[in-house]
């Protein structure tokens, strides 16, 4: 246990010195004060749960990076979040989804999101015109300039990557 009370000491120096200039700078590039203390929130908890505060070198340029990874990842579920609720709206009243069927399927699609995150971007763009525009194989073959055969390679790891995300 002695080992962790340096970096404990290290952390809250870390978190009293740089958390009001983080958050400072975090207000002025966000619309709502509460955004920018989720940000700050999770900026220095990604610290804690991933990092030893004792290597950081620079602080601040340290927190500039982390910030701007949840930054990133906050906008794409906002933009995730839009485009569902854009979607709902062509959809039938009849078939409206309860708020709680809604987060559900937000969070799945957030997951899938996470777990396509790290494929590259022919395999991505091959995997979304499958399954949300539900273009055939040949179709998507012409719009990527490949062959069938590439994108049954695509559709194959991306289906992998997301099985290995699945709870």
């Amino acid at each position: 246990m002695n080992h962790l009370l340096p970096s404990s000491s290290v952390i809250e120096k870390l978190y009293t010195e740089h958390q009001s200039w983080l958050l400072a700078r975090l207000q002025r590039r966000l619309p709502s004060r509460a955004d920018a203390e989720d940000v700050t929130s999770e900026t220095f908890a990604q610290i804690v749960e991933n990092k030893n505060p004792a290597d950081i070198q620079e602080p601040r340029a340290f927190l500039t990076t982390i910030a701007k990874r949840v930054l990133f990842h906050l906008w794409r579920r906002q933009d995730l979040e839009k485009a569902y609720l854009q979607s709902l709206m062509l959809v039938p009243e009849a078939s409206v989804l309860s708020p709680e069927e809604r987060a559900v399927l937000i969070e799945a699609i957030e997951q899938i999101d996470r777990a396509l995150d790290s494929l590259p971007l022919p395999v991505k763009t091959a995997f979304l015109y499958s399954r949300l525009d539900r273009l055939t194989y040949p179709e998507i073959a012409l719009r990527l300039g490949v062959s069938v055969a590439t994108i049954e390679r695509y559709m194959k790891r991306a289906l992998l990557q997301c099985l290995q995300w699945a709870p």
